[in-house]
């Protein structure tokens, strides 16, 4: 039997936050919102199963966010939310947890620690929600606007997710529910409580906000760079020779040439730079120490790997691309015309916006190596963002 499950509910439309598609799958610091959530709680070593319940109609944006995280297959959820954790929630009958936890996809900055709080408060009560109080003086107002009542915020809370309960009562409350036609109920501790659960309510957290208009989005960015406090900046350097051929590879792009470049792999002085750049901000060595030019395997490789692999690198340690620049030093080919393809494709690569990628060249004057029409030079500039506790 599974011991702790968590469903995540992610079926909602979120028109009010605007954008071209649903708001948990649009981007917060590079990543779509949901799947920020996800990757924390498959992460999590009290959490056993992580089942999602979404739109039918996002099946294909769920696989896009979600392709290499590791969750149940995701439940279509229904017209109310209510519904749509109920479906979750019968998703899990074969693995009957313990203790499932409900959390909205709609709140991605939901920490470890609070989810840590929740399986305890479930584990010794049956029935918890995460909540905090209410700083603000509180009034109810009648019809016309006018003071009806001035509330005790003592006794007040503002109620947030994760929410936590012993999972078969849970289940049981939401089949009632029903049965009964109530699907009115904007929460779950509200449906325990009508199901006659004793709900008690732990430490909540501050950031822990719910995204819901464009407002929030604009919030959470700055909530994103904020928490990214380590900023980090990494120069890469990269020369091949020319040698027989009829076109090079520069930026991830094939430009037609009179000769090819020579060396690592396709010889991507462009790649090759910004990978050591990128490894560089990390402190984790350069490109010759993960793909060592003496391993057959890397062989006419293509540059990409080891720039999706620098990528990857920081975002495991839970970081983020800033900005990357590059300068390309040679006589030829000219790179004016392929700079904004080139931008596009490394951004692409990086999984940042073009707008964080700037490509520039210059000749060296006749002189040297590059003036000499013998080769290619490249420098590169990675500035990334990390948590303060990154190593």
């Amino acid at each position: 039997m599974t011991d702790v499950a968590v469903v995540v509910v992610a079926a909602g439309r979120g028109t009010r936050a605007g954008g071209d598609r649903p708001k948990q799958f649009r981007p917060i610091g590079g990543d779509p919102m949901l799947r920020r959530t996800l990757a924390m709680l498959t992460r999590h070593p009290m959490i056993n199963v992580v089942q999602p319940v979404i739109h039918r109609d996002d099946r294909e944006l769920f696989r896009e966010a979600a392709s290499d995280i590791s969750t149940l297959p995701p439940a279509i959820g229904g017209a109310t939310r209510q519904a749509s954790v109920r479906a979750g929630l019968e998703a899990l009958i074969e693995s009957r947890p313990a203790i499932v936890l409900v959390h909205d996809a709609a709140r991605p900055f939901a920490t470890p620690a609070l989810f840590d709080r929740a399986v305890a408060a479930a584990r010794a009560s049956g029935a918890a929600t995460p909540g905090l109080p209410v700083s603000d003086t509180v009034k109810r107002v009648d019809m016309q606007g006018q003071v009806a009542e001035t509330i005790d915020r003592n006794t007040l809370r503002l109620i947030q997710t994760p929410q936590a309960f012993a999972y078969a009562p849970l289940l049981d409350a939401h089949l009632r529910a029903a049965a009964q036609g109530r699907e009115d109920f904007t929460d779950d501790a509200a449906l325990a409580e009508w199901a006659g659960m004793t709900v008690t309510v732990f430490e909540g957290e501050p950031g822990n906000i719910k995204i819901t208009d464009a407002a929030d989005f604009a919030r959470a960015e700055v909530m994103e760079f904020a928490a990214l406090g380590d900023v980090r900046t990494g120069s890469g350097l990269d020369v091949h020779a020319f040698g027989p051929g009829d076109h090079v590879m520069l930026g991830g792009l094939r430009i037609p040439h009179g000769q090819a470049l020579t060396g690592h792999s396709d010889a991507d002085v462009v790649l090759h730079a910004l990978t050591d750049a990128l490894l560089g901000a990390l402190a984790e060595g350069d490109i010759g120490a993960h793909f060592p030019p003496s391993d057959p395997q890397w062989r006419g490789a293509t540059s990409d790997r080891f720039l999706r692999f620098a990528v990857e690198r920081v975002k495991a340690r839970g970081g983020r691309i800033a900005h990357l620049d590059v300068t390309v030093v040679c006589e030829a080919p000219r790179i004016g015309p392929h700079r904004d393809a080139m931008r596009a494709r490394i951004a692409e690569l990086a999984g940042i916006a073009i707008e964080r990628v700037a490509v520039k060249a210059t000749t060296s004057e006749k002189l040297g190596f590059t003036g000499r029409g013998e080769g290619i030079a490249t420098t590169a500039t990675a500035t990334i963002r990390l948590p303060w506790s990154s190593r």
